[in-house]
C-alpha cells in the first residue's frame, strides 16, 4: 500500500494533450488524493479503531487493483490509481498505528515497526521487475490480478486474527488528541518534515532516473527495470541495524535519524557521476540505507512522543506521517521531470542532497525526547492515582476494560 511503487504500464497514449505529462498526473493522483484523506482517516481511526478502518483500506485497494487490469482508456486508469490513495490513506495509517498500539513498549516496537517497513522496501522495490516479467510473458492484466488477490488474503486474514470490533475494547479506549494539535506540536513536526526530505530523492529519481540511464549510459531495459531492487538489501539492512542500536542505545534515537540523512544527501549527490549500471547501484543503495535508517528511528519516536505529549492513540500521528510521505510522492511524477528539463539532473540531484544535508542538524532539536515525562492526561491521572468516588471509579474500570 505504500507510494514508492510504480508500475510501469504500456498502455496506449490518451488521445490530447503531452503523454508525459499525463503520466505524471496518473501516478501522482494517488499520492494526492492520499494527501487529502490522511486527515480525515487519522481522526476516523482515532474514533473507531484500527482494524475497520484497515478491513475498508484492503476492500477498497482489491477494488483499485482489480480495476486497473481491466481498465482500457486513461480516465478509468486515472480513477483506479485515484482510488488507491483512498485506500492507501485507511490501509498505511491503521496498518502502523495497529503495530504500535499492540507493541506498546521499546525495543518490541522498534522491531515490530522496522519489519513492516522491511516489508514495505521488498514491495515496493521488487515492484518494478515484478510487474515488468509479468506484463511480458502473461499480459498486463495479470500483475494487477495477483495484487488484488494479495489485498484479498490480507484482508481474510486480518479477519481471522484480529477481527473488527472483536473485543469490543474501543468503546473504552480515550478520545485521542486531535490531528491539528499533534500538526503543531513541534517534536512531531521535525519528525514529519525528516520524512518528508528523506523520501524526496527516491520519489523524485524514480520518474527520471530511468531517461537519465538510457541517454547517458545507454542502459538497457533490464538494467533500468532492475535498478532499485539491489536496493532492498541494504534497506533491511539499515533497518536491521537502528533496531539492534536502538534496542542498545534509545536515546540516540535523533542521532541515526540525522546519520540517515547525511547519508541520503551525500549517495543522492553521487548519482549524476556514475557512468555504468554497476555504479549507479552504489549510491542507489546508500539512499535506501539512510532512509531505513530515518524511518526505523523516527517512526516509533512519533508513537512515544504522543505516550508521553499527548493521548496513547495512534490513527493520527500515523496520518502524518503518511501526509509527510505523500508530499514528496505528491510531487515527484510532476516536479522533478519539470526540474530536470529545465534545471538538469545533476541539479535535481544536488539540491535533494543539499535538502537532506541540511535538515540532519534539525534533528538535535529530538535529543532530550527521550527524557520526557508522560503528559498528566486524564486518563493518566484515573489510572495513576486510583479513584476517589463512585464517578472515577466507573471511569477506572472502563479504562481497565
Amino acid at each position: 500500500g505504500g507510494n514508492r511503487s510504480l508500475l510501469p504500464a504500456r498502455y496506449p497514449p490518451a488521445s490530447g494533450g503531452n503523454e508525459d505529462v499525463q503520466i505524471g498526473v496518473l501516478f501522482a493522483s494517488k499520492a494526492m488524493l492520499q494527501l487529502l484523506v490522511n486527515p480525515l482517516s487519522g481522526t476516523l481511526i482515532d474514533r473507531v479503531g484500527y482494524e475497520a478502518p484497515l478491513l475498508a483500506g484492503l476492500a477498497v485497494m482489491f477494488l483499485s487493483t482489480a480495476t486497473f487490469a481491466f481498465a482500457e482508456n486513461y480516465a478509468t486508469l486515472f480513477a483506479a490509481r485515484s482510488l488507491q490513495g483512498l485506500g492507501s490513506a485507511f490501509a498505511d495509517t491503521a496498518g502502523i498505528a495497529l503495530i504500535a498500539d499492540r507493541y506498546a513498549e521499546e525495543p518490541a516496537r522498534s522491531r515490530a515497526l522496522g519489519t513492516a517497513l522491511a516489508c514495505i522496501s521488498f514491495g515496493s522495490l521488487a515492484a518494478p521487475p515484478f510487474g515488468g516479467v509479468l506484463y511480458e510473458f502473461a499480459g498486463k492484466r495479470v500483475p494487477f490480478l495477483v495484487l488484488a488477490c494479495v489485498c484479498l488474503l490480507d484482508g481474510l486474514l486480518l479477519l481471522v486474527l484480529a477481527p473488527p470490533g472483536g473485543t469490543g475494547a474501543r468503546a473504552n479506549m480515550p478520545v485521542g488528541t486531535p490531528i491539528h494539535r499533534l500538526m503543531i506540536d513541534p517534536y512531531i513536526a521535525v519528525v514529519a518534515g525528516a520524512l518528508a526530505t528523506c523520501n524526496i530523492p527516491l520519489a523524485f529519481l524514480e520518474p527520471t532516473i530511468a531517461n537519465w540511464m538510457k541517454d547517458s549510459m545507454g542502459a538497457s531495459e533490464w538494467e533500468v527495470g532492475l535498478t532499485w531492487l539491489p536496493a532492498f538489501f541494504p534497506h533491511v539492512l539499515g533497518v536491521y541495524v537502528t533496531v539492534r542500536l536502538a534496542a542498545a542505545y534509545p536515546h540516540l534515537q535523533w542521532f541515526y535519524g540525522a546519520l540517515g540523512m547525511a547519508i541520503i544527501g551525500a549517495s543522492s549527490c553521487l548519482v549524476p557521476a556514475c557512468r555504468n549500471f554497476g555504479q549507479v547501484i552504489i549510491p542507489l543503495c546508500g539512499i535506501c540505507f539512510g532512509i531505513a535508517l530515518v524511518d526505523t528511528a523516527l517512526l516509533p519516536t512519533l508513537a512515544f512522543l504522543v505516550d508521553v505529549r499527548h493521548v496513547s492513540v495512534y490513527g493520527s500521528v500515523y496520518a502524518i506521517a503518511d501526509i509527510s510521505y505523500s508530499v514528496a510522492y505528491a510531487l515527484g511524477p510532476i516536479v522533478a521531470g519539470q526540474i530536470v528539463h529545465t534545471m538538469g539532473f545533476a541539479q535535481l540531484n544536488l539540491g535533494m542532497g543539499l535538502a537532506n544535508v541540511l535538515y540532519a542538524p534539525v534533528l538535535l532539536f529530538l535529543k532530550n525526547v527521550c527524557q520526557m515525562k508522560p503528559s498528566h492526561s486524564e486518563r493518566n491521572i484515573l489510572l495513576e492515582e486510583g479513584p476517589k468516588g463512585l464517578y472515577d471509579t466507573i471511569k477506572m474500570e472502563e479504562r481497565k476494560g
